[in-house]
């Protein structure tokens, strides 16, 4: 049979999202009746909270089901200024774009700013869909690879100076990281600034990993002189408030930029979801309790897995924030972190990934899909218990 689809070179660019390929594979086996501990996904493992799911509630039942401005809500759009304020940024409603998640937020972004051929850079290990939406775009990409400092950008900065120029259109950073779990320093970011300014450079700043940070603070970009008018802040809702099926996030830029972006996002999605975009308000407002017992717990069992990774001599880079650890992994077994050795492990992650999903029934992700070969990302998303069961069977099949 003749295929009858001519298909786009903008969909040949791009390879099918890694983190949810291993998350379906876990999916299948586990469909199988295999007991899988999956650690492949960023998503967060408690309910939403309550009173976020009673907010949603209620604005079904007051009739919340028809389109919005395509915007967002004006009380969500009026909350989510309010609280980048309180982050430091000169932030106003009119300066928002509400959407069905950070993805579609990201993606607004990289269609309205980029074409073909323009430069983006990524700071690796970098989120899979960063590459895949600037080749979307037509985007050619530069990368600095954070792995050998220990996944600090701060040390890096001579590095990044070498690559962002004049011809850079675009520089993403995201702080809290996805997949190291890095906080970035303000040392590091005021030098991020520094580039922008000197080099005419729009930042993307995802922070969508921002309330879940132990014991630092973290810093918005859009916060610092310089900043404002060039910074796109992008956050939502999925992982701080357990959100990630309700799809709701959203981009802070200048009133020009949203006027730009504001045409495919009323062209492609419409709105976020009414009802969804109420119980936001509420996330925002009312939640920080629950937000602060979750990220207890995420710290609680990042540290267990630092201290079983040291009792089997498998030395980490620990990050500050987010859910994450990145492994080093070399032909199935765990060697000493980048920082460690001074040499970056380069191995088969996607044999050693393979490996602990078919002999220890344990998902990861391997750290070529974040262009950061030698590693696998885990997420620490998953109850104590089965952390402890994971690195249980990853010692028994001598994968660690």
């Amino acid at each position: 049979m003749t295929d009858a689809y001519n298909f786009s070179d903008r969909i040949g660019r791009v390879e099918p999202s890694a983190t949810l390929a291993i998350s379906n594979l876990a999916a299948e086996k586990e469909a199988e009746g295999a007991d899988i501990v999956d650690l492949s996904v960023g998503e967060p493992d408690f309910d939403t909270p309550e009173n976020i799911v009673e907010a949603g509630k209620a604005a079904l039942d007051a009739g919340h089901t028809g389109y919005t401005s395509s915007n967002g809500i004006p009380e969500l759009k009026e909350a989510i200024a309010e609280k980048l304020r309180g982050n430091g940024i000169d932030a106003s409603a009119d300066e928002v774009i509400v959407t069905p998640g950070g993805k579609q937020a990201l993606y607004e972004i990289f269609q309205t700013l980029i074409d073909d051929g323009d430069e983006v850079v990524l700071l690796d290990p970098a989120w899979v869909s960063y590459e895949a939406m600037a080749k979307l775009a037509g985007g050619d990409l530069s990368r600095v690879d954070l792995a050998p400092h220990g996944f600090q950008l701060e040390p890096a900065l001579d590095e990044l100076g070498e690559v962002v120029s004049d011809e850079t259109e675009l520089l993403v950073v995201n702080s809290p990281s996805n997949p190291t779990g890095a906080v970035f320093s303000e040392t590091a970011l005021e030098g991020v600034r520094d580039l922008a300014v000197e080099h005419d450079v729009a930042v993307i700043s995802d922070e969508i990993y921002e309330r879940i940070t132990y014991g630092v603070e973290q810093t918005s970009l859009a916060s610092l002189d310089g900043m404002a008018d060039r910074t796109l802040t992008v956050n939502g809702f999925s992982k701080a408030f357990s959100m990630t099926g309700w799809r709701l996030g959203y981009v802070h830029a200048t009133e020009e930029f949203v006027g730009q972006a504001g045409k495919l996002h009323s062209h492609s999605v419409s709105c976020a979801v009414n009802f969804v975009q109420h119980a936001g308000v509420e996330a925002l407002e009312n939640t920080d309790e629950a937000v602060a017992e979750m990220r207890d717990a995420f710290r609680s069992r990042r540290d267990l897995l630092v201290d079983l990774f040291d009792e089997h001599g498998v030395d980490v880079d620990v990050g500050d924030g987010a859910f994450y650890m990145m492994i080093p992994v070399d032909d199935g077994e765990a060697q000493g972190a980048s920082g460690a050795s001074g040499d970056q492990p380069r191995a088969d992650d996607q044999a050693w990934c393979e490996a602990a999903i078919e002999e220890a029934s344990v998902a990861c992700v391997p750290g070529s899909a974040f262009n950061a070969p030698g590693f696998a990302r885990i997420s620490y998303a998953a109850s104590e218990e089965r952390l402890r069961e994971a690195v249980d069977r990853l010692v028994s099949n001598e994968l660690l």
